[in-house]
């Protein structure tokens, strides 16, 4: 039996229009990270004198992640030189699994957010690159494929000389939690 390759972007959109469509979709973020082939990893130590989540109110500050591949080692580079545009995305995909890592470890349990509220994310870029939108897309499509509308954010996407441990991307969230 041969087993076929369903690209991403297809799984993503798919997860977007099933509930429109009468498919049943995941019941909770977590399964449906699942079934976008994610799993959450471990949240990270913080490198410096501060701490990866603060809650105040409704509302949890999560601190500046940066992408991290399985062995825990940072994705450096700068795009537009050492990184493409894809490259880029695709480790704000993963720093968004740290973020949300980093959620779930502050409140328990992922099916508690009620919002996305605003996601700040940082491009170590070359001086004339201009995707910086397209690199945080690869973290904020994969916010709505998780929290549908509830993952629809405010956000900023800007370039920078130079990031911590020479990571690629970094990434910001504030999230509106019961």
């Amino acid at each position: 039996m041969k087993l076929l390759s369903i690209p991403r972007a297809f799984l993503v959109a798919f997860s977007l229009l099933a509930p429109l469509c009468g498919a049943p979709a995941a019941a909770t973020p977590e399964e449906k990270l699942a079934a976008l082939g994610h799993k959450l990893p471990t949240p990270n130590v913080p490198v410096a004198n501060y701490v990866p989540a603060v809650r105040t109110g409704s509302l949890v500050f999560l601190a500046g992640h940066v992408p991290r591949d399985a062995a825990g080692k940072v994705i450096a580079g700068k795009v537009g030189r050492d990184a493409t545009e894809k490259d880029a995305a695709d480790a704000a995909r993963t720093t968004a699994l740290a973020l949300l890592a980093t959620l779930k470890r502050e409140i328990g349990d992922l099916s508690k957010v009620k919002r996305i509220v605003r996601v700040g994310g940082f491009v170590n870029a070359t001086e004339d690159f201009k995707g910086h939108p397209q690199v945080l897309n690869g973290c904020s499509d994969l916010l709505v494929a998780v929290f549908g509308d509830r993952g629809r954010h405010a956000r900023a996407a800007v370039g920078m000389g130079s990031l911590p441990l020479g990571a690629v991307v970094e990434v910001e969230m504030i999230v509106e939690v019961e």
